[in-house]
């Protein structure tokens, strides 16, 4: 096995999760008598450019086909971060109806519908059919394929043709959540750079390696998430292509986040004192050395050992669970934990595309948010923990006329408080 960036080899195994299926790989229920494919699910460590990523057993298309089941609008708060965002960046770069934005997995055009709205043009490059027909009906423009850099050369010169632009670059190239989910990912940075104007900007959103490690977030690795990112890294891999970062912020989106910024080398953009001092933080808490890594499976283990007594501990009292929340984070711990029915016996999750179908691997089915009113569980596990606060509000009825306890479960079950300003609201 080779770095998929700089081809070093590579031996530091630091993290290892065993055979786990694709976490979106949601199964009908006839799909449950059939052979279900898993594939091992382990971190490495490049001791020559930083980059941690997995091995690689699967292809992109084979993890975001046409039947994809991750809306990006099914979470308000998420919507919310990225109508705040487009409100910055139009501002920060003075974007108007003359400028072009493209947003690289677009999904169901959570983020370009903000562009739409302004008046502003904008693409999106979107793989899987079912999230790219949402964001049509938004009046977003999807292309249905994967960015590459053929990719983006053919789009610059198809708006070059029709004299769009400055040489039918882009000003502003947006990647959210995307660029861990990227195999080649020399290829989508070289893309990156074909597509840009010469002024122009990217901006690339992704967990924070640091965080991971940090808070034993080991519940976001999943076979989608072929590399874990650091902004060493990151820089490292935009040199390369012929680009810089010049600005970087500190998001608390998914239990920490970084957003970069990014241009040509050559592009005016001055670098702000953020990437000294973003770069000197990973530097000093050591993460570009194996040792930094070395308690990241330990806190594996605890997290998928606590969960389990946990469960067992209700089912041994007669107390009723369910979860909330049908994410890939779930997938990953419940099947990490070997969870099964027997102990949770359904998640509910507010995206219909999802419900009706089942966990892969674990097999737990997914209900609509509406079953919890049949029955309401004694405890509730909220699985996506980046946004229990929204989960929590949502659902505040719960502990107010059924006494139903929320928990987190990372990195143990912990309980949480019901939200009393909304509840009093409610009452």
């Amino acid at each position: 096995m080779h770095c998929r960036h700089c081809s070093t080899p590579l031996s530091h195994n630091i993290l290892d999760l065993a055979h786990a299926p694709p976490s979106n790989a949601y199964l009908e229920a006839d799909q449950r008598l059939q052979p279900e494919i898993h594939f091992p699910l382990r971190l490495f460590f490049c001791p020559s450019c930083t980059l941690v990523q997995t091995e690689d057993f699967c292809r992109a298309d084979e993890l975001f086909d046409a039947n994809y089941v991750y809306f990006s609008s099914t979470s308000s708060s998420w919507c919310a971060h990225a109508a705040r965002y487009a409100e910055a960046a139009i501002g920060r770069f003075g974007l108007t109806a003359d400028s072009f934005v493209v947003e690289v997995a677009s999904n169901d055009g959570y983020l370009l519908q903000n562009f739409v709205e302004a008046g502003i043009p904008c693409l999106g490059f979107e793989p899987t059919a079912s999230t790219a027909e949402a964001a049509r009906a938004k009046g977003v423009d999807s292309r249905l394929e994967f960015f590459t850099e053929a990719s983006a050369i053919a789009l610059r010169q198809d708006r070059a043709a029709q004299g769009l632009g400055q040489d039918g670059g882009a000003d502003l190239i947006a990647g959210n959540n995307v660029y861990a989910h990227v195999p080649d990912i020399n290829d989508f940075t070289r893309g990156l750079y074909q597509l840009l104007a010469p002024e122009g900007v990217i901006s690339l959103e992704f967990p924070h390696l640091l965080e991971l490690v940090a808070h034993g977030q080991f519940d976001t690795v999943y076979h989608e998430h072929f590399s874990y990112l650091s902004l060493t890294a990151v820089s490292r891999i935009f040199a390369a292509a012929g680009l810089r970062i010049f600005d970087v912020e500190p998001l608390p989106t998914h239990g920490g986040s970084l957003r970069v910024w990014g241009c040509r080398q050559e592009a005016s953009h001055p670098q702000l004192a953020s990437v000294a001092a973003g770069l000197a933080q990973e530097e000093m808490a050591g993460l570009c050395t194996q040792e930094f890594y070395r308690n990241l499976q330990a806190q594996a283990d605890h997290a998928a050992d606590k969960l389990l007594a946990f469960l067992i501990s209700c089912k041994s009292r007669g107390e009723t669970v369910a979860a909330y929340g049908a994410a890939a984070k779930g997938t990953t711990l419940l099947n990490y934990a070997r969870i099964n029915p027997r102990l949770l016996p359904y998640v509910c999750d507010a995206a219909p595309f999802k419900q009706g179908r089942f966990l892969p691997g674990s097999h737990i089915e997914v209900r609509p948010v509406e079953a919890l009113l049949d029955a309401p569980p004694q405890h509730l596990l909220i699985l996506p923990w980046n946004i229990k606060e929204e989960i929590v509000a949502s659902l505040a009825w719960m502990a107010r006329d059924h006494g139903t306890q929320f928990w987190t479960v990372m990195p143990e079950p912990t309980k949480l408080a019901a939200p009393e300003e909304t509840l009093a609201r409610q009452a």
